[in-house]
């Protein structure tokens, strides 16, 4: 039990402190690298908790790609974060509403649990898959049969972020050759071809 208990404070702690690292950091790219150690931290604590299957679905998901995505983009796109920065003074009166809205609703969520009976009931008694039924299909039957529409449009809302993001990125260069599908097939034989008559015996 002191084991288990130094092991997540051991967890918590480093999770905390390089989800502030990712915040603060100047360099982007060691942002990244601390999201990447904060997700394989909270996977620890997936473990203690004896979710095997989301520790396991968050270190080969986020970790292997979305955080290694991340850091790919970052270092190939050439980004200029002096100039983003301009603007941060302007947005900062936004910025400090959005997170003091957010802080009241940590609060009250906060407050809740811990004065609601039925949330210390909850707690005092963690639900435990029945029978033979192991954790991976415990969490595969309520995910599909209680929250399926919830599944669904959750990955409606990332498949309209990641069509978003690619169109942000998509920069329309001058002078560089791309190909037209429409112009191709609509081109005609006296467009594309050209018959030369060559006298015999001097070549092309």
């Amino acid at each position: 039990m002191i084991i288990q208990a130094l092991a997540f404070y051991l967890f918590a702690a480093v999770t905390v402190a390089a989800g502030v690292m990712v915040v603060t950091a100047r360099n982007p790219v060691h942002s990244v690298l601390f999201l990447i150690l904060a997700f394989f931290n909270a996977a620890g604590l997936f473990v203690l908790m004896g979710a095997e299957f989301l520790a396991m679905i968050l270190v080969v998901v986020y970790v292997g790609a979305v955080a290694v995505l991340f850091l790919f983009v970052v270092m190939m796109l050439d980004i200029n974060f002096v100039r983003m920065r301009e603007g941060f003074l302007q947005y900062l009166p936004l910025g400090g509403l959005i997170g003091l809205i957010l802080l009241v609703e940590l609060i009250l969520v906060g407050g809740a649990w811990i004065i609601s009976p039925a949330a210390q009931l909850a707690a005092s008694q963690p639900q435990v898959p029945a029978g033979d039924m192991h954790n991976t299909r415990a969490l595969g039957g309520v995910i599909y049969t209680d929250y399926i529409y919830l599944f669904q449009v959750s990955g409606l809302i990332l498949l309209v972020a990641m069509v978003g993001a690619i169109v942000l990125t998509l920069r329309q260069r001058v002078g560089v050759r791309r190909q037209s599908i429409a112009k191709q097939t609509a081109r005609t034989r006296a467009e594309s071809v050209e018959v030369k008559q060559v006298p015999s015996r001097s070549g092309v």
